[in-house]
């Protein structure tokens, strides 16, 4: 008996749904046993199942189920990451995560770009381009590695906030920059802040409203008639506030992050959960971003195209390195040593240098970029995904050896 080819796509894409899952549990394993953060090893099991090397995973970039991986699921990430953050931490260090979430990004994406244009002889508006579109950090790497090797508590929040704070900003000066490469405008920069103010006061707003509704619905004495649903609530939560934020014209990564923020922090504003219930809640949390986690990095490995990385290894390469050991330790140093409240040591300032793996957001604007056309689009997507392979693979397994160098390292 024949089937239909939409059967046929629909049992071909299942299968592979399986196979990710079983996969991803296994590497999961693997990665507890050796000690290293999972998405290593997720990234290395994707490279290894990708269409370029075994060819059992083929779910293209474009495709619809990819793009709703991506979405929900760095969503998902960012919710968690968010409920995981402590309200009273966050007072002490938020001037830190402010500018390196908006004067950093600039920072990065300016010594970045001065880098592109010397070493690929790029006009220097594209060079910034590249600079932007590669400035964010990436809360979808960040939060699942400090979810797994405990830090000091301060560090670990300052770097997931950034991660999730400084995506917009990212975004705000790539299509910036991007419409003066195309011939669409000028750069300014009073525009710019002002769109980036009003994209992160609107998320904040979507986040905090929806966070407060979720925790009066599954958390208040009277009002919580679906503290049974909890877990169902945060999902329908999750998805209203990244769209809310969204269809507003702001940040619906952000807005997710912050309703996480608010609901992990319920306690504050009076909201209490019976322990059975609040049980149940982080359990489904963390099952869902680990699921999450695992589809979109043996994904992300499973699309990343060799022969273009191959075009422009050496200087992608060393134009990665000035990425990770010149322009992230500037950014640090210059945003977070002026801020005399937090008080940052030395050691502290160190590590941060070295958490800036780069993920799915770059990766986001480098796929948007090659799909407008843009000016030199492939040898920044080469050099994006370069980026990525690069700092998840050689700082992420080296983070655990670093705090415990720098006496950062909480006990488990």
């Amino acid at each position: 008996m024949e089937t239909s080819p939409s059967i046929e796509i629909a049992r071909q894409t299942l299968l592979s749904c399986g196979f990710i899952l079983a996969v991803g549990t296994l590497g999961a394993l693997v990665a507890q046993k050796i000690r290293i953060p999972d998405v290593v090893v997720f990234l290395i099991a994707g490279i290894l199942l990708g269409p370029h090397a075994l060819g059992l995973i083929e779910i293209k970039p474009g495709s619809a189920l990819n793009q709703i991986i991506l979405l929900f699921g760095a969503s998902y990430i960012l919710f968690d990451g968010g409920a995981s953050l402590r309200i009273q931490i966050l007072k002490q260090v938020w001037i830190t995560i402010v500018v390196l979430a908006t004067v950093g990004v600039i920072i990065t994406a300016g010594i970045t770009g001065i880098a592109a244009h010397y070493f690929f002889g790029i006009p220097f508006t594209v060079a910034l381009l590249f600079g932007a579109s590669v400035a964010s950090t990436d809360p979808a790497t960040l939060v699942p590695i400090f979810r797994q090797i405990h830090i000091r508590d301060r560090v670990a929040q300052t770097v997931m906030s950034e991660s999730a704070f400084n995506d917009a900003m990212a975004a705000v000066v790539t299509f910036g920059v991007l419409a003066v490469v195309m011939g669409h405008g000028e750069f300014s920069l009073f525009s710019s802040a002002s769109h980036l103010l009003q994209q992160s006061a609107v998320g904040i707003v979507a986040g905090v409203a929806l966070g407060y509704l979720a925790a009066l619905l599954i958390a208040h004495e009277r009002w919580g008639f679906l503290s049974e649903y909890a877990p169902v609530v945060t999902i329908m939560a999750v998805i209203g506030a990244y769209f809310a934020a969204s269809g507003l014209h702001a940040s619906g990564f952000m807005a997710v992050f912050v309703f996480g923020i608010v609901l992990g922090n319920k306690e504050v504003f009076g909201f209490r959960m019976e322990a059975g219930e609040s049980q149940k809640l982080d359990e489904f949390v963390l099952t869902t971003a680990f699921i999450m986690r695992l589809f979109i990095f043996i994904l992300l490995g499973a699309q990343v195209d060799f022969d273009l990385i191959g075009r422009y290894a050496f200087a992608g390469a060393a134009l990665v390195a000035v990425l990770m050991l010149v322009a992230r330790p500037a950014t640090v140093f210059l945003c977070a040593l002026p801020d005399r409240r937090a008080r940052w040591s030395f050691a502290e300032m160190l590590f941060m240098c070295w958490t800036r793996e780069t993920g799915v957001i770059p990766a986001a604007l480098a796929g948007l970029l090659l799909g407008m056309n843009a000016p030199y689009a492939e040898l920044i997507a080469s050099v994006v995904f370069m980026a990525i392979l690069m700092t998840i693979l050689i700082q992420a397994p080296t983070t655990r050896w670093l705090a415990k160098r720098l006496g950062l390292l909480e006990k488990d």
